[in-house]
């Protein structure tokens, strides 16, 4: 598992058995490159970095150190989840920063997806640098790379998940599982007993809900996606569609439209559901809500996020349409 590529006679991890035995080698490769030493991890919550964090507990315990940034993008319940599963059931040396102002000051007025993208990957870095400089005796970063990564940079990965880092903080690299596939990965995931919706949790961009909230992000606006989506994804859930339907989530565009309420005239945002199936991302073709669910949705969100008097679905497929709005 050291070679720079993945070794073609290497077989893929299907089960719990073969899972078991990729974490036993990983620890015993952990423990050979770190020793006594500690490392950092930036802890998102998402798949690959979860894993990463539950391996390293496993191989070097509180020599880990993992930062979660809570930057007020992330879907509901997530941060909670965190800091449930890795500090309160793994013991895990977790550092919690509540960023969130930050963010949404620094994102306020600001309208095109790209600037909104920079400003994000910007202030992430520096509340991560931040925090590493608090720090002591930290020799090693640890990362979530997947082959994927690999083979997207010609074996090289160079869009880190925390690159930039200045010169103070060049950390050697601590990547188990950057030889395998994101199936793969949660069937480790799992065999660590990591919960099973954080392991397959659906796709989930960089920003977060900063691109579902189209446009200037207000925190109004960016609640509205929070909880309606939170609905959407409850009620896939119940109905037996997660883990079926490849990306499922809401957006709430960047205007209002009238409605009646309580027989009182409203002024209101809408919440436009979006659903698709693909493989890689390339090409998406939207999943069909049956009626009855798609009203009961609609009839929840409607009565139960504020703010909101018309839902709506968008059913274009990838081309023309991209899965994410922005």
């Amino acid at each position: 598992m050291s070679n720079n590529l993945r070794d073609p006679k290497m077989e893929r991890i299907t089960t719990k058995e073969l899972a078991d035995q990729f974490i036993d080698e990983q620890i015993k490769e952990i423990r050979k490159q770190v020793g006594n030493k500690k490392v950092l991890l930036a802890l998102s919550g998402g798949v690959d970095s979860s894993v990463v964090a539950a391996l390293l507990i496993k191989a070097i315990g509180n020599n880990l150190t993992c930062v979660h940034v809570n930057h007020g993008l992330l879907r509901k319940g997530e941060p909670e989840q965190v800091i449930k599963v890795f500090k309160e059931e793994l013991g895990a040396n977790l550092i919690y920063v509540d960023a969130v102002d930050r963010f949404l000051d620094a994102l306020a007025g600001v309208e095109d997806p790209e600037r909104k993208r920079k400003i994000i990957g910007k202030i992430f870095i520096d509340v991560f640098v931040e925090e590493a400089r608090k720090l002591d005796d930290i020799e090693f970063l640890a990362q979530g790379t997947i082959y994927p990564d690999i083979l997207e940079s010609n074996g090289i990965k160079s869009h880190h998940n925390v690159g930039g880092l200045p010169d103070d903080l060049k950390f050697e690299l601590v990547e188990p599982v950057k030889f395998l596939y994101k199936d793969e990965v949660r069937v480790v995931g799992e065999a660590l007993g990591l919960p099973h919706n954080m392991v397959y949790r659906q796709p989930f961009p960089g920003p977060g809900l900063g691109v579902r909230c189209p446009g200037a992000i207000t925190r109004d606006r960016l609640e509205v996606v929070r909880e309606s989506d939170a609905i959407l994804r409850e009620e896939f859930a119940l109905n037996g569609l997660e883990g079926k339907v490849w990306q499922y989530f809401t957006v709430v565009p960047p205007f209002k439209s009238t409605g009646i309420k309580d027989n009182q005239r409203t002024f209101e945002y809408m919440v436009v559901l979006r659903a698709v199936n693909s493989i890689d991302a390339t090409k998406a073709t939207v999943e069909e809500i049956p009626y009855p669910l798609l009203f009961k949705i609609r009839d929840r969100i409607l009565n139960e996020v504020k703010g909101v008097n018309r839902v709506l679905v968008d059913i274009s497929d990838k081309p023309v349409a991209t899965i994410e709005w922005e």
